[in-house]
């Protein structure tokens, strides 16, 4: 019933003193614009002004361990009255309240990076100590006009960040993956690592998960292929999201993961808690780093082996990325169908390689073919995403393993997307992703259990795109 369903459903604040003249134009992102930026700040001068005397004046004192979140708002405000104070500018009454809030805002919450949270339309932000603050929409770079005036700020917040999730960062242990409230996945990294001051990198996802309507939408899915993937999962398929950094393969993941019936127990693993599924029979597992003691250190593979003692009916890995290649590979292969995962690869056969590798640091001396005989009866699709030069994300091949032939994992193309498309007036690629018109291995599987692949979602072969087999 649900299928029939779904097959009917679906037919900031300072200005940068950087120079134009630093480099050609041609060559540096585009500025941001007004919906990024913000409007213009009549006090912004005012308030860089009273923010870099705040900072002379509590110097260290903001950024002791010991200080509680009370006693430092008590501390700026008092002295960010002194600072105002002082300045004489000429303020009245209300405009030095309002500037007194916005300041004590600014150094007590994210700084410049509150306006690009709340801004629905960015979905990365990016800092690199002082220099401006760089923001990604619609898939592209554009360089703001806001920045941290100080890196002892930019420390605080990222302190406060990885803080949140009862991670830290210091010299001892420079770089650090957390998380925001909200969700979102930020990686930072301190001197001496990072040569040109603290850096920080905010990946943001929506507060309300995309739906497949959404991706269909957004390009990233056609309606043929949203509907063939709800089969696939129902089907039980073990299925792997594959593509370049940035490219939404999370994103996909969940999306995938919402067909999985209710009826159903899953468990999810994950380095970060990114994937916000909505069945209520459901399991999240987080990894954890080691203590300063270096002890306690809870790894992906620890909770996949972990995991197989919890009844699941599907296992999803948020990204396998060493030796849980073969943990997962064997829950696969054990009774654990349906389960899916995410990886970094170029291309389908890259993936593959990829896993292969992945698996061999597991530690455990397998011979090739033993590997490629794991992979080969455990993955049943690869799911491949690409970000292309207009900036989308979008999935560019469905490809089936097959089998083996000749100790060589064989590959085969089911949708792929075509090449040689222009930009349009739009600004869009006007490429499709399109069936190849080759009947998959795994069809019959479906019929079997009654999930029987209706020919439209096939297409007929085209001459020209001959097998796809590799």
């Amino acid at each position: 019933m649900k299928l029939n369903q779904r097959l009917k459903q679906v037919a900031a604040s300072s200005p940068s003193d950087s120079s134009p003249s630093d480099s050609s134009p041609d060559a540096r992102p585009p500025v941001a614009p007004a919906a990024v930026r913000g409007a213009a700040d009549p006090f912004g001068a005012i308030k860089q002004r009273a923010q870099e005397a705040l900072f002379a004046r509590l110097g260290a004192r903001m950024f002791r361990a010991e200080i509680t979140e009370e006693q430092l708002h008590r501390l700026v405000v008092e002295e960010l009255g002194s600072v105002l104070q002082a300045d004489r500018a000429p303020l009245s009454a209300a405009e030095r309240q309002r500037l007194l809030d916005e300041i004590t805002e600014d150094v007590l919450g994210y700084g410049p990076l509150e306006a690009f949270l709340a801004d629905p339309e960015v979905t990365e932000i990016m800092v690199t100590g002082t220099r401006p603050i760089y923001v990604e929409r619609a898939g592209r770079l554009f360089a703001t006009e806001s920045r941290f005036l100080v890196e002892d700020h930019l420390r605080r917040v990222i302190e406060r960040i990885v803080g949140q999730v009862g991670r830290r960062v210091d010299e001892s242990s420079p770089m650090v993956d957390a998380r925001l409230p909200d969700g979102s996945r930020v990686n930072a990294v301190l001197p001496p690592l990072a040569l040109d001051g603290p850096t920080l990198t905010i990946r943001k996802f929506a507060k309300i998960p995309l739906t497949v309507d959404d991706l269909i939408r957004l390009r990233t899915l056609t309606p043929r292929l949203a509907d063939l993937a709800s089969l696939c999962v129902l089907g039980r398929l073990n299925m792997l999201v594959t593509g370049g950094t940035g490219t939404g393969k999370t994103t996909l993941l969940n999306v995938l993961s919402s067909f999985i019936p209710e009826t159903e127990r899953i468990v999810t693993i994950e380095d970060s808690a990114e994937l916000q599924l909505v069945q209520d029979h459901l399991v999240r597992l987080e990894s954890r780093p080691a203590n300063i003691e270096e002890r306690g250190e809870v790894t992906i593979r620890d909770l996949v082996r972990n995991s197989l003692r919890m009844r699941p009916d599907r296992i999803i890995v948020g990204e396998v990325r060493g030796g849980e290649a073969l943990d997962m590979l064997q829950a696969m292969n054990t009774g654990h169908e349906g389960s899916m995962s995410t990886l970094h690869a170029n291309t389908p056969r890259d993936a593959v390689s990829r896993l292969e590798t992945m698996v061999l640091m597991a530690g455990i001396e397998l011979p090739s073919r033993a590997i490629r005989d794991q992979i080969a009866s455990a993955i049943h699709l690869i799911v491949h995403l690409s970000r292309l030069r207009d900036g989308t994300r979008r999935v560019t091949h469905l490809t089936e393993i097959t089998g083996i032939e000749g100790g060589v994992i064989t590959l085969q193309d089911i949708f792929v997307m075509e090449h040689g498309a222009d930009l349009g007036d739009d600004g869009l690629l006007h490429a499709s992703l399109v069936p190849t018109g080759i009947r998959p291995a795994f069809a019959d599987r479906l019929k079997a259990q009654g999930l029987a692949i209706p020919a439209r979602l096939l297409g007929a072969a085209d001459p020209v795109r001959a097998l796809h087999k590799r």
